[in-house]
């Protein structure tokens, strides 16, 4: 599939900073910028966002990086999907939950609260959400509710980036594949 939008947008000034900041960082200048730039109020605001969210800390980093996993595989996002095992590898999760994110319910990896925050986030990505009151007071006594509304915005972002991003059209750039071990050299 291509990108239903071009991949190459009016270079403005923003974009020109943006693209910088995105190679420096992730190697390469991500597509969702190269969409957004297309509309620079959209992709100012969008930044803006990405940078306050940087700045949540109530919940865990690695309940957060399973939340924002299982929405993108609830939703159906394959760029979502392919950097987010790449950013979050890279930030010291563990491979092998990472890989096995979209068969979370039959793995065997994930501890009970792992699997609830995975539960909330699959339930808030269903169109209806289905979030149950049971699940948010096992996640409310377990996380508390500062983290509880962070997880729960958390999985709201994560639905507007896998919604826009598979909208658009955008697919993997092959992010995953840079931090995969190789296969070792046949003697």
């Amino acid at each position: 599939m291509t990108a239903r939008i071009s991949l190459d947008p009016p270079r403005s000034l923003l974009f020109r900073a943006v693209s910088w900041y995105s190679n420096r960082t992730y190697g390469k200048v991500i597509d969702p910028v190269r969409a957004t730039a297309h509309h620079t109020k959209v992709l100012w605001a969008e930044l803006r966002l990405e940078l306050a969210v940087g700045r949540w800390k109530a919940l865990d980093p690695q309940l957060k990086a399973l939340a924002v996993m299982t929405s993108a595989a609830t939703v159906g996002c394959s760029w979502c999907m392919d950097f987010g095992y790449w950013e979050h590898h890279r930030h010291g999760m563990d491979p092998g939950k990472l890989r096995e994110v979209p068969v979370w319910r039959e793995s065997k990896v994930y501890t009970p609260l792992e699997r609830d925050v995975m539960e909330y986030a699959e339930a808030m990505s269903l169109t209806p959400p289905e979030v149950t009151d049971e699940l948010v007071d096992r996640l409310k006594i377990a996380l508390g509710e500062k983290a509880l509304v962070e997880l729960t915005t958390m999985v709201a972002v994560e639905n507007m980036r896998s919604r826009t991003n598979s909208a658009l059209g955008l697919t993997s750039q092959g992010f995953k594949d840079q931090c995969e071990v190789p296969s070792p050299a046949a003697p």
